[in-house]
C-alpha cells in the first residue's frame, strides 16, 4: 500500500515542494520516517499516531515507511504532520476515494487531533502558488494569513476530523474568503510630534529623512527627546503598499511573530535592547537560519537607542545591510538571503554623563572618557548615516508652552509629496525607490552640481576630512531638500543644509 501527499519546506523566504511517501507493508510493526528530518519532524510520529487514534482512525499495526522527498533537503519544523496523517489515511484505504492531485497539506497536530498553526504559511503558499499548486488545507489559526494570497483556494480546518470529512466529501469544507488589503490604524504607535515641544532643527531633519529614506542620528543630552522623536518617524511614513506589506508579513511569518491580523499593516518600529547580540540583530541561530531584527525591520524604522553601548561587533555588523538592503545569512546548514531594507534612526549622548557642550549644565566626563565613549563608534559605520544632527535640552517655557505644533498628519502629507517625485523619477530604475537608494548612475542623472555647490562641497570635504562615501550622501541630502522645495536643481541652500546634518564629523 502506497500512498503520495504534498507538502511545503521553508528554506530562508521560500517554499521547496515536499512529497511525503508513505509505504505500508506486512512485518514488525514498525514505523520508520526518513528524507533528513530533524528532531521535530521525527516526533511528529507520535503526533500523528495519537492524533489518528483519537480522531476514531486506525492506526496501522504494520511496518510503515514515510519518505519526505527530496532525501537531500534537511526537514525541520512541524508543519508536515497533516500532511503524513493524511498519507497514512490514504495508504491504508481510509481516505481510498479521495482525490489527493494538485492539494497542499501544512499544519502540526495535536494529540487529540486539532491542528495547531505553524509559522511561515505566506510564504510557503507564495512560493506553492508560483510553482503552480492553488488548493491548500491549512490549520484554522492560519486561515488569516492566506487569505491575502490570490490565486489560491485555501480550506482552514479545526481538526484532522474536519480534514477527513472534508476529503472524503461527508462534510466539505468552505473555501476561506479572499481579504482585502487595509493600511493599519496609525494611533497604535502611540506617538505624534504634535507632542514634540521645541527641536525645530531636529523635527525638519526628521521629515528630511523619512522624505528621502535616509538614516538619522540624534546626538544630545538625556531628556532632549531623542527617544521621544525617533517614536515619531513612523507616524510620519508613507502607508505600505500591499507588495511592501507582503514582504514584510513574510518575514514576520518566518520568524514566527506575526499577529492575529494576518498581514502587517504597519510600517514595521524594531526598538532592540542595548545587550541584543550579533546573531540576534543580523539573523541566525544554531537550528535554523531565522530573520533578525534588521530584517523585522524591513521597510520600517530600525531604532538604536543609546547607540555606543550597542556591542562593537554588533554595530559593525550593520554596515553592508546599510549599503545593500539585505543581508546574507550563512551557517553550517547553508546560506540564507534576507531583506534589511530599513531605515535607522540612532541616538547617543555626546559624552558618557551626557552633558558635553549643554548650556544648563556641567560635564564631568574627562576628556579621555569623551574620546573613549565616542569612538565606540566606528567612522565607516557613521560614513553609513546620512543625518546626524544634534539635539538641545528644551526649556521650561517651551514644555509648558500652549503653541500648536504640526501634527505628523501635517507633515507626512509633505512627506508623500515628495516621495511622489521620487517615485515618479526612479520608476525606470530597478531596486531604486528613494534619493537614499541612488547609486553612481542614478547620481550622476539627477543630481547634478553647479560650480557653487560643487565649491561649497569642496570646502566642506576639507575641512570635515569627509570620505567619498559622505561626499555622496551630503549629495543624496541636498536632492531631498531639493525635492521637499519642489526644485529641479540642487541649489547652493541646499547643499549648506545637508552638510548641517554632518555635524558629528566636528564633534569636537
Amino acid at each position: 500500500m502506497f500512498s503520495k501527499v504534498m507538502s511545503f519546506a521553508l528554506s530562508g523566504l521560500d517554499g521547496v515542494p515536499v512529497e511525503a511517501e508513505t509505504d505500508i507493508n506486512n512485518g514488525l510493526p514498525s514505523y520508520e520516517l526518513v528524507g533528513l528530518p530533524d528532531a521535530a519532524v521525527k516526533e511528529s510520529r507520535e503526533r500523528v499516531r495519537s492524533a489518528l487514534k483519537n480522531s476514531g482512525r486506525k492506526f496501522p499495526v504494520q511496518k510503515i515507511t514515510v519518505n519526505l522527498a527530496p532525501a537531500d533537503l534537511k526537514k525541520e519544523g512541524s508543519s508536515f504532520d497533516l500532511a503524513i496523517a493524511v498519507g497514512i489515511l490514504k495508504a491504508t484505504g481510509q481516505l481510498a476515494d479521495a482525490d489527493l492531485t494538485g492539494i497542499v497539506f501544512l499544519g502540526e497536530l495535536a494529540l487529540d487531533g486539532a491542528l495547531r498553526p505553524v509559522a511561515g504559511i505566506l510564504p510557503l503558499l507564495i512560493s506553492a502558488t508560483a510553482r503552480g499548486f492553488s488548493t491548500f488545507v491549512l490549520p484554522a489559526g492560519n486561515a488569516k494569513e492566506a487569505s491575502y494570497i490570490e490565486g489560491a483556494r485555501v480550506y482552514a480546518a479545526k481538526t484532522l476530523t474536519e480534514v477527513i470529512d472534508h476529503l472524503s466529501g461527508a462534510a466539505p469544507l468552505a473555501a476561506v474568503p479572499a481579504a482585502k488589503y487595509g493600511s493599519g490604524k496609525r494611533e497604535e504607535y502611540g506617538s505624534d510630534l504634535a507632542y514634540v515641544k521645541g527641536q525645530a532643527i531636529a523635527r525638519r531633519a526628521l521629515e528630511v529623512a523619512v522624505s528621502g529614506g535616509h538614516n538619522i542620528l540624534l546626538v544630545g543630552p538625556p531628556g532632549a527627546g531623542k527617544t521621544m522623536l525617533a517614536r515619531c518617524i513612523p507616524t510620519i511614513m508613507p502607508d505600505m503598499t500591499f507588495e511592501e506589506a507582503l514582504e514584510v508579513t513574510k518575514i514576520h511569518s518566518v520568524a514566527g511573530v506575526l499577529g492575529e491580523e494576518g498581514i502587517v499593516t504597519l510600517r514595521p518600529f524594531r526598538t532592540p535592547h542595548h545587550t541584543a547580540t550579533t546573531v540576534s540583530l543580523c539573523g541566525g541561530g544554531t537550528r535554523s537560519v531565522r530573520p533578525g531584527e534588521i530584517s523585522l525591520a524591513h521597510n520600517g524604522v530600525l531604532c538604536l537607542d543609546e547607540l555606543p553601548e550597542y556591542h562593537r561587533s554588533a554595530l559593525e555588523a550593520l554596515r553592508q545591510p546599510l549599503e545593500d538592503g539585505c543581508i546574507t545569512v550563512t551557517r553550517s546548514g547553508g546560506a540564507v538571503t534576507f531583506p534589511a531594507n530599513f531605515m535607522l534612526c540612532a541616538s547617543m549622548n555626546p559624552c558618557p554623563c551626557g552633558n558635553y557642550g549643554s548650556a544648563e549644565k556641567a560635564c564631568t566626563c574627562t576628556p579621555a572618557a569623551i574620546h573613549k565613549y565616542r569612538s565606540k563608534l566606528s567612522g565607516p559605520l557613521l560614513d553609513r548615516i546620512d543625518i546626524q544632527v544634534q539635539t538641545d535640552a528644551v526649556g521650561y517655557d517651551e514644555l509648558v508652552s500652549e503653541r500648536e505644533e504640526e501634527s505628523s498628519e501635517t507633515v507626512r502629507k509633505r512627506v508623500e509629496r515628495t516621495r511622489a517625485v521620487q517615485r515618479r523619477r526612479f520608476e525606470n530604475s530597478a531596486g531604486v525607490h528613494t534619493n537614499a537608494d541612488m547609486g553612481e548612475r542614478e547620481m550622476r542623472k539627477f543630481c547634478i552640481l553647479s560650480p557653487e555647490c560643487e565649491k561649497i562641497l569642496r570646502m566642506a570635504f576639507e575641512r570635515l576630512k569627509l570620505s567619498a562615501r559622505a561626499r555622496s550622501r551630503i549629495v543624496k541630502v541636498a536632492r531631498t531638500i531639493a525635492d521637499m522645495a519642489q526644485s529641479q536643481e540642487i541649489l547652493p541652500a541646499h547643499i549648506l543644509e545637508a552638510v548641517s546634518y554632518r555635524s558629528i564629523e566636528s564633534f569636537d
